[in-house]
């Protein structure tokens, strides 16, 4: 297969503490102002966690020997400076499903594990896993309780949990594996606020018991005009799930926003490159079943992927849709995703720089029947292009690499049969096979293509939606090369995994991370 252009996706942690730690953890955020000040051509994004901070990299643009060499050159230097966080006190009604079964637990009554949770004053260690949401320590030891084996599905919106020494707040519905105590009263993220983001990294919380009612969910912000400058496109009746998406959200990751983009890469690019945009121009992701268009004006169109070919019209070819005619879509049983892009670019809305869809960030939605795209810009390409042809195999076989917390026995597990894919969104692909030894760790960056595992062995390969920052081990990453199949695999299908066994196990550990030094010579934070 031809990866033109694909990311290569690269990354390692710089290492502050092997514990959670204020101090450290204060050093850790010094150094992620310092890098984004001076950000490295080809550094995609920084994840602060709470002892380690995730550096994101396209090994296209730059070699891992330069990011090293850069990190290491702002550790040298770094002087840690104070800096005082404000004191937030949020409201919260402590009607949590779990609170009954902490309370067991600990062998406490439901008021006292209240009254324990609310008296204490949290730090904000780091802000990530979905928009906004605040990582916060210490809770005291008597509520102290590992995260749930197996996370939830789906965990209401503003929930108010704890897992060992860690509290926080679900800001958006989402999975999630920590015991919900109570639901806050409050907003702490909504995308249309000029300040989308109310709690900050060195921040204080603390929480008080209240009664009220839930506050609405943000709404949604809008990721293109409702009026457009030129409009080229009515939606007729949608398809499945039809996205606007740009070339991603870079350099979000310390608030928790997705990356998003297109989830196949390399089918995207070539969807532009039939009409003449450059890679990154604002199109449209289809998935498994394509929308009804209509034409408002002649367009240059071009569609590339899987999952649904173009009715009458070519499936990697451009062509011309004139005025008033309709462009409909037959699904096909081989691949998941197809790319529309029309010369000059959907005209959108940026938010953060991006005009990518975040569906759990509430940026951008999919789209409706009434709705109007326009052009970004009249371009004037002519219809006839072609591309190489795109082809699936018939059997998925993803590469695997070790990954941060990789051992033998992860790898040989995952290698051992073949999966079933028995869940497939945006934040990832859950899988059912045979066991794989997993487990938690302290909620760290996690990396495209990361197969995460929790402590029941169920596998998760994380993909653009992903929440920034977790605490399960990820014992291999999905080799960047292959990441265009995993965005191509359907409910239900079935998926290998060639794991590369080379090296050790210390080797592994050693290519993911740089190591702080244990004392800095400037002032305390």
């Amino acid at each position: 297969m031809n990866q033109s252009g694909v990311t290569q996706h690269g990354g390692l942690y710089v290492q502050f503490a092997d514990q959670i730690d204020r101090e450290r953890n204060g050093h850790l955020h010094a150094l992620h102002r310092v890098l984004m000040n001076d950000l490295l051509p080809g550094v995609n994004d920084l994840y602060p966690g709470y002892v380690n901070l995730y550096v994101d990299f396209d090994a296209r643009q730059v070699q891992v020997s330069e990011v090293r060499a850069w990190v290491t050159r702002h550790l040298e230097a770094l002087r840690p400076e104070s800096v005082d966080g404000r004191l937030l006190e949020l409201p919260v009604r402590y009607d949590g499903p779990d609170l009954p079964d902490v309370a067991e637990r600990t062998g406490l009554s439901e008021a006292e594990v209240v009254r324990l949770h609310s008296a204490t004053e949290y730090h904000v260690y780091a802000v990530g896993f979905t928009p906004g949401f605040p990582f916060l320590g210490d809770v005291t030891s008597e509520l102290r309780l590992p995260r749930r084996s197996t996370p939830r599905p789906l965990v209401p919106f503003n929930s108010v949990a704890v897992a060992g020494a860690q509290s926080c707040v679900y800001t958006l519905p989402s999975p999630g594996g920590w015991n919900l105590l109570g639901t806050l009263l409050t907003t702490v993220y909504d995308p249309n606020r000029a300040e989308p983001f109310l709690v900050s990294p060195g921040d204080r919380v603390r929480f008080v018991p209240q009664t009220g009612q839930t506050p609405p969910l943000p709404e949604i912000r809008e990721l293109w005009p409702a009026v457009p400058r030129f409009p080229a496109l009515q939606v007729e009746v949608p398809g499945l799930l039809d996205l606007v998406q740009g070339d991603g959200r870079f350099q979000q990751a310390h608030v928790g926003l997705a990356r998003s983009g297109p989830f196949d890469e390399r089918s995207a690019r070539f969807a532009n490159a039939l009409v003449g945009n450059p890679p990154g121009t604002p199109l449209l992701e289809l998935t498994l079943k394509g929308p009804v268009l209509t034409a408002l004006r002649d367009v240059v169109v071009g569609v590339a992927g899987f999952g649904m070919v173009p009715v009458g019209y070519p499936v990697q070819r451009s062509f011309l849709l004139r005025t008033g005619e309709t462009l409909r879509f037959r699904s096909t049983p081989v691949g998941a995703r197809a790319y529309l892009a029309v010369t000059g670019g959907l005209e959108t809305l940026p938010v953060l720089g991006s005009s990518s869809t975040d569906l759990l960030g509430r940026v951008g939605r999919p789209l409706r029947a009434g709705d109007v795209l326009g052009l970004a810009e009249l371009g004037k390409a002519r219809p006839g292009f072609a591309s190489p042809l795109l082809t699936l195999p018939e059997e998925t076989v993803l590469r695997l690499l070790p990954g941060p917390q990789a051992t033998v026995e992860a790898l040989a597990a995952l290698g051992s049969a073949p999966f079933r894919i028995t869940g497939n969104d945006r934040m990832g692909l859950r899988l059912g096979g045979p066991p794989v030894p997993g487990g938690q760790t302290v909620s760290e960056g996690t990396p495209a293509g990361a197969v995460q595992v929790t402590p029941d062995g169920d596998p998760i390969v994380l993909l653009n939606d992903r929440g920034r920052i977790g605490g399960y081990s990820k014992p291999a990453v999905v080799h960047p090369h292959d990441l265009p199949l995993a965005a191509q695999l359907r409910p239900g299908q079935r998926v290998s995994f060639s794991p590369d066994l080379s090296g050790s196990p210390e080797c592994w550990a050693r290519r993911w991370t740089v190591h702080a030094p244990t004392h800095f010579s400037g002032g305390r934070p």
